[in-house]
């Protein structure tokens, strides 16, 4: 399988393990700007093709190249950083070593929660968002569908696939050994991003007192008690905007200060 992969195949990046969660950020590629990344990476670098995976955990870039060092350059330029910002934390991954590690990450290998699925759903929408910015070749579309062929084997085959987990399950798991009856906790989410609204999920599917999420916008807050089935009933700031959602009446509207930024 890996045989018939050139040595043009590149892989780098940064993830948990490598790099801490403040260099992770600064990298990581907001859903709405994958599309015009790829793009900017395929016209301004010499790179025939280009897929990104950003995560809460892991930011990967796939690519087709002859020039790796102007793939990796490209990443803190793009993101107006210092390359000495991210150099010392990319791990750097030439033909089979990429073709490994794709494989190992479609299957929760290399994931924070070891075979968490998630990860897999992420790197479908990293290869469909490839093809839809035209990004996506030969190459690469080989490599992520062997990937994803992979992942399903060694769910199938192993205990692994045994039961479903995800970091958002175990934060409930490990709640629960902490606090004997959720249903009478209240839970603070900081931040409304994916990772925060998968959590948010889980643990309303638990029926805690009350679940507050602590955020920089009351917008993507209010968005997030939507879409995790709970109602806003409270709400102060802290230090920016703090959205409280219990299952009781709403309350009024919280409203940021003027100086929050989205």
């Amino acid at each position: 399988m890996t045989a018939a992969l050139p040595m043009s195949l590149f892989a780098f990046g940064l993830n948990h393990e490598s790099a801490p969660l403040d260099v992770r950020e600064r990298v990581a590629f907001p859903a709405e700007r994958v599309n015009d990344a790829l793009r900017n990476l395929v016209e301004k670098r010499p790179v025939s093709e280009a897929a990104i995976l950003s995560t809460c955990n892991r930011t990967e870039v796939y690519c087709h190249t002859e020039r790796p060092d102007a793939a990796i350059d490209w990443l803190a330029d793009f993101h107006r950083l210092p390359a000495s910002t991210v150099a010392d934390h990319l791990y750097q991954l030439p033909g089979e070593a990429a073709v490994r590690h794709a494989f190992r990450v479609a299957a929760g290998l290399d994931s924070m929660v070891l075979g968490e699925t998630q990860i897999l759903g992420q790197m479908k929408q990293a290869a469909k968002s490839a093809e839809t910015a035209g990004t996506l070749g030969w190459m690469l579309h080989k490599l992520f569908q062997n990937s994803f062929a992979v992942a399903k084997d060694v769910r199938a085959q192993t205990e692994i696939g045994s039961r479903s987990v995800s970091m958002a399950a175990a934060a409930v798991r490990l709640a629960e050994r902490i606090f004997p009856d959720l249903q009478r906790e209240r839970v603070l989410f900081i931040g409304a991003g994916e990772m925060i609204e998968l959590c948010a999920t889980h643990f309303a599917a638990q029926k805690p007192a009350g679940i507050t999420v602590a955020n920089r916008t009351v917008e993507r807050a209010e968005g997030l008690a939507s879409a995790s089935a709970v109602r806003p009933s409270a709400s102060t700031t802290y230090p920016r905007c703090w959205r409280s959602t219990t299952s009781s009446s709403p309350a009024p509207r919280a409203r940021c200060p003027s100086s929050a930024k989205a």
